[in-house]
């Protein structure tokens, strides 16, 4: 009779221990923003925090206005009107999520800089000598680091908002032309009103993500909160002082991370009835047609033509760089870090939300939602949670071998990638569990009880029940986290071990040293794999439409 309940008890306690795992770095950054070993806080107030807190806000307003520009407006054309090429632009609005932000800032310096096609194009044309022959745009600025990130995330206001509008019942829009409204009033009457809630939402993930940056702020010298960690931690030795910084940038995205909640939240209420008509789209012909073509077809160009193109130019230029020393070793660093990641945050997503389901307990089900925390906490707070922590109890546990059997292990934990792959399973923790949770919810609750009456142990239902019927969404899952991983930088850079690379440092250290075509062949993996993951979103969100 004590069998079930024991076995209850395994799963509910599994599931704590792994909520404990994810949330400890986010706890240990609290800790030990509070009692550092040496305060620093008065001397970066003082002297360096309000460039960091200014340059972040510029950031991150900007990115915010214009991610919300694009994205909406594009989700507007596509969902509302029928014109040339929107079947593909559709689809390819989507393309610039697999881009890292910092590709993009590679190729916008290389294709605008001074040495850049553009500038010896007009030095050419108009026969100038020298930069003193003409004025233009500085590319190493906060307003170009602006452009780059905006033309990355707009992606998440584009998908969040095109969901909202198709959802809305076509009536509205029937009735407003009836009265007279013309597009301009329709949009700014109607569907922007509508819209909102999903505008912000998706504004406010992109302003999260921009807050998190570090590739793209690195390389345009602009002083951001991510910055000031790197520069605190590893060039002032202050770990007390990083994590003090950390906490800021936590406090910041968690307030954009309730922005965000709170906005889909309210979206609730601007869902159509059940029955309403669709929005059936209306065609434009003509330059109406063409103008609407272009305008959609602008952010891509920014966000995954001119990256593609930059690198891919320079990797045909450069054909030896493929076989560049490090190059495969920096892949299969990648994907064994990311693969390892992938599958062990997979399972335990799997683990945590079928022990929560089957055991209802109440402190596993409270603290499942506070594991979706680190995938809003920016990968640099993450390395700070996980390495210093880690360190100590490495250090430790070298010292222990070392007394009981006269051998020293060397630091097995912080010496190896295995900080890596801990910081990865925190970050892209709530992705797993957001993605497994969906899953079993479609799961007929008759399945698993007839087995269950049948006699099947809790672990044969999950292993014979759920997980063949779960197939699609454990794999969607796994490739998604595993994206996420190749593409992580900020923490890849602090917490990898002497001389380890992985395609995303091996990027991000070419281009520092302005060597594009060597640092090509592996932005160009980098993308091909995240694209990988932007096709299996498109298909799971780009449905037919009217």
């Amino acid at each position: 009779m004590s069998r079930p309940r024991t076995q209850g008890g395994l799963w509910s306690a599994g599931a704590v221990m792994i909520a404990a795992l994810v949330l400890a770095p986010i706890l240990a950054v609290v800790v030990m923003a509070f009692d550092p070993r040496e305060n620093i806080w008065p001397h970066l107030v003082a002297t360096t925090l309000p460039r960091y807190l200014s340059n972040t806000a510029f950031l991150a307003l900007g990115v915010g206005v214009f991610s919300a520009a694009s994205g909406a407006g594009a989700a507007w054309l596509v969902v509302m009107y029928r014109f040339v090429g929107r079947g593909a632009l559709e689809w390819l609005l989507l393309f610039p999520l697999a881009i890292p932000a910092y590709v993009g800032a590679y190729a916008l310096s290389d294709f605008l800089d001074y040495s850049g096609p553009v500038q010896t194009a007009l030095r050419a044309t108009f026969g100038w000598a020298s930069a003193r022959d003409y004025w233009f745009p500085s590319i190493r600025s906060r307003e170009a680091a602006v452009v780059v990130l905006s033309a990355a995330l707009y992606p998440y206001t584009y998908l969040i908002t095109r969901a909202a509008l198709r959802e809305q019942s076509g009536a509205s829009y029937e009735v407003a032309r009836a009265l007279g409204a013309g597009p301009l009033a329709l949009f700014w009457r109607v569907g922007l009103p509508l819209a909102r809630p999903a505008i912000a939402a998706g504004a406010a993930i992109a302003m999260m993500e921009t807050v998190a940056d570090y590739g793209v702020v690195e390389h345009f010298g602009v002083q951001t909160l991510t910055t000031g960690i790197f520069a605190t931690w590893l060039e002032g030795g202050n770990a007390g002082g990083a994590a003090q910084l950390a906490l800021l940038i936590l406090g910041i995205v968690f307030l954009l991370f309730a922005l965000e909640k709170v906005s889909r939240r309210k979206a609730r209420y601007y869902q159509s009835a059940r029955h309403s008509r669709p929005v059936m789209p209306v065609t434009l012909t003509g330059w109406a047609g063409w103008l609407a073509a272009a305008l959609c077809a602008l952010p891509v160009a920014f966000g995954f033509v001119l990256p593609v193109g930059v690198m891919a130019s320079h990797a045909l230029a450069n054909p030896e760089a493929w076989f560049g020393r490090g190059l495969g070793l920096a892949l299969w660093h990648t994907l064994s870090t990311g693969g390892a990641a992938a599958l062990l945050t997979v399972a335990m997503a799997l683990f945590m939300v079928y022990g929560v389901r089957m055991t209802g307990a109440g402190l596993a089900r409270r603290l499942l939602p506070l594991t979706t925390l680190g995938y809003a906490a920016p990968g640099a707070v993450l390395a700070v949670g996980v390495l210093i922590p880690l360190a100590y109890f490495d250090n430790a546990l070298a010292d222990a071998v070392l007394a009981l059997t006269g051998h020293d292990p060397g630091l097995l934990l912080t010496g190896t990638a295995v900080a890596i792959v801990l910081a990865y399973v925190v970050r892209f923790f709530a992705i797993a569990q957001g993605a497994v949770d969906a899953a079993f919810a479609r799961v007929p609750p008759s399945l698993p009880m007839a087995a269950r009456s049948l006699g099947r142990a809790k672990g044969n239902v999950l292993r014979e029940i759920y997980v063949p019927l779960m197939r699609g969404s454990i794999g969607s899952a796994l490739l998604l986290v595993f994206v996420d991983c190749v593409k992580e930088l900020p923490a890849t850079l602090l917490l990898r071990p002497f001389n380890y690379e992985t395609l995303a440092t091996r990027v991000q250290e070419k281009a520092s040293l302005e060597k594009l075509g060597e640092a090509s062949p592996a932005a160009l993996l980098v993308s091909a794999v995240g694209l990988a993951a932007v096709l299996v979103l498109a298909r799971a969100n780009l449905g037919k439409r009217p």
